[in-house]
């Protein structure tokens, strides 16, 4: 009886586990993507419907649209690459993590393609906030014309509210967006329900024929409104960088019983209320509407278009943090808003970045029909690059042949190819802020990436043997002085001397009686379990070499894992142990390796980094500071 009763408790307990994620995955995953209604129809109809639309080319615009959904959203991401993670995590950084671990080796094209992909998401992580509230907020100009001069300022602080409240964690914003969600996407199904019977033509769309009749006649102005149709699949990316904080099934639970259905219904509502009502091109979402339920939806957009901007957020966070732990970024003050789930944290430097680039845009380009034109390349370059990734996992990690992983990819890839060059023509137009942001981005990572080589590399140069040290101080006449308690060194190459050492033998002429030589390595796995946190080596009396293992998704506390060494036999009191770390000052030199411009970045960047006490969690109070000036 009591077997039972724990164990229907347990099985009652988990159901409730996948209802808080099922629901959370609606708040926070597809809140991008179910915003997209708003804007997407709208503007793809924008480049022929000065001169009106005919049947044929609204049934073959959504037929474009639910099949964009159905290719792209439903075999790509939440059938395929939901699968590609790496022990749970998922998004581009991840998966390079995954490839880079499965190849054994340092490969370029996947950094670069990884990077790559990065610097993409994190600008559609700053245009999606502005173009979605911006739409959401322009329906009150149908409401009442007077509202038109209150637009911007009303976007710009519903931004501000939304990036202050970040802090307070994604399980709380979840929680609380979640139920909006929900009520988001069964008003949409509603709206397109009251009108997929004004014109019962628009069912045709459901045959994916029709999609390749409107790609193959619809010519130049056809290559435009494909920039437009990939509005659809906004939001995608997101899905896939979210995948830590929610897991595969609830996400995929969530697309196939709510998300999709509510989508295709209201693009499918929409495209047979314009056959009927072809004067209501200029914004068929709302228009679609009873006048008294206007307003309600306007503000229930509203919420919904701060919930998307939720969905990038959240997942520019989680790049952010595996950018820093795989050393492509560095360490920023990270802060977990969560004691059960380590996937939900808050990373304020990031915050800052997206909120200052979001209210830039709104200001500059005024309203959402000129955003709109900006939009799409970061979204579709990033999906062409996590394809040509996919093809690896496919090759490395499920041992596919490349003729079979070709087959799956290649129409995949043509078709998203065709999408970034339908974009790539509005370059002119506003595209450029992506590609400039991105670039921007992009240069940082790779700035970082090779000035750390290059500094480690220099440094290495004057690096001493830790081995060699050790016999030195053994056999030395003069040896310094020993003092008692434990001196803990951080060093970043653990059979190296670490310079810090060397500096308080020759500043402070003292050795401690128990020295540990730590390094902090980062596994290319999300998560390192306590069992496998601890590598301990006594060299001999005086010196132990310790190195602590952290996945690239755990929080890397030092103090707690030194709390491990303890059960390993590794006896030591925090209260006469001393923690000494090299503070490091960069000179640039432009004859060293960087350029003087570069010099200068990798500088700044070193600026923006975290004390490394602060970022390894080391009691305040028992840190020593040397410090040193490097050129660079």
């Amino acid at each position: 009886m009591t077997s039972s009763h724990t164990v229907a408790s347990e099985e009652t307990s988990e159901t409730r586990k996948f209802l808080v994620l099922l629901l959370g995955s609606v708040g926070v995953v597809y809140g991008d993507i179910g915003t997209s209604p708003l804007y997407a129809f709208r503007e793809a109809l924008r480049p022929f419907s000065h001169d009106g639309v005919s049947e044929q080319e609204v049934v073959g615009l959504i037929s474009l649209m639910v099949w964009t959904l159905t290719i792209i959203v439903t075999f790509k991401y939440v059938l395929f690459l939901l699968r590609a993670d790496n022990d749970g995590e998922g998004g581009t950084l991840s998966l390079l993590a995954l490839l880079m671990k499965k190849s054994g080796s340092y490969m370029p094209v996947l950094f670069f393609a990884g990077i790559i992909g990065a610097a993409l998401f994190i600008g559609d992580a700053m245009i999606t906030p502005a173009l979605s509230v911006m739409s959401a907020l322009e329906g009150l100009k149908l409401v009442t014309p007077a509202l038109s001069d209150y637009v911007l300022p009303m976007s710009a602080a519903v931004m501000a509210g939304l990036f202050l409240v970040q802090s307070k964690g994604t399980a709380a914003v979840s929680n609380f967006f979640g139920p909006i969600t929900v009520v988001w996407f069964l008003v949409m199904a509603w709206g397109g329900l009251l009108h997929i019977g004004d014109d019962a033509t628009i069912l045709q769309a459901l045959n994916p024929l029709n999609a390749l009749w409107f790609i193959t006649h619809a010519g130049f102005v056809g290559l435009i409104v494909l920039g437009a149709v990939f509005l659809t699949v906004t939001g995608a990316e997101a899905l896939y960088a979210d995948l830590g904080h929610f897991g595969r099934k609830p996400i995929q639970t969530a697309w196939f019983i709510l998300v999709f259905p509510a989508l295709a219904l209201n693009y499918l509502g929409q495209g047979a209320f314009v056959l009927a009502h072809p004067e209501a091109a200029d914004n068929p979402f709302y228009r679609m509407y009873p006048e008294w339920a206007l307003l309600p939806v306007v503000i229930l957009a509203t919420m919904a278009t701060i919930i998307a901007s939720q969905a990038v957020i959240t997942g520019a966070f989680s790049l952010a943090r595996q950018a820093v732990h795989l050393g492509f970024l560095p360490r920023l003050q990270i802060t977990f808003t969560s004691e059960t789930n380590t996937g939900q944290i808050y990373v304020p430097a990031v915050n800052m970045l997206l909120f200052v680039g979001v209210i830039v845009l709104i200001f500059s380009f005024g309203d959402s029909e000129s955003l709109a034109t900006a939009y799409g390349i970061s979204v579709t370059g990033a999906m062409v690059v996590t394809t040509l990734m996919s093809f690896q996992f496919l090759r490395s990690v499920w041992g596919w042949s490349a003729v079979a992983a070709g087959v799956i990819l290649l129409p995949l890839l043509v078709l998203e190819a065709v999408f970034l060059g339908a974009n790539l023509l509005k370059i002119h137009d506003g595209g450029w802020v992506p590609v400039m942001l991105a670039f921007a981005i992009m240069l940082i990572m790779w700035t970082w990436t090779r000035g750390s080589r290059l500094l480690r590399e220099k440094t290495a140069r004057h690096d001493i043997p830790l081995d060699t040290f050790i016999r030195s101080i053994e056999k030395s006449l003069h040896a310094p002085a020993t003092v008692p308690g434990t001196a803990i060194f951080l060093t970043s190459v653990g059979d190296k001397t670490p310079a810090v050492l060397l500096h308080n033998i020759k500043h402070n002429h003292v050795l401690h009686e128990k020295n540990v030589i730590l390094t902090v390595r980062t596994s290319e796995k999300p998560y390192v379990s306590e069992d496998n946190r601890v590598t301990m080596t006594t060299l001999n009396g005086r010196f132990t070499r310790l190195e602590l293992c952290f996945g690239f998704m755990d929080e890397p506390n030092v103090s707690k894992a030194l709390a491990v060494c303890k059960k390993a036999g590794f006896k030591f009191e925090i209260m006469q142990t001393s923690f000494y770390l090299g503070r490091r000052t960069l000179i640039g030199d432009p004859n060293s390796g960087l350029p003087k411009w570069q010099d200068n970045i990798y500088i700044a960047l070193a600026g923006l980094g975290i004390d490394p006490s602060t970022y390894f969690k080391l009691p305040a109070n028992r840190v020593v500071e040397i410090g040193e000036q490097v050129t660079i």
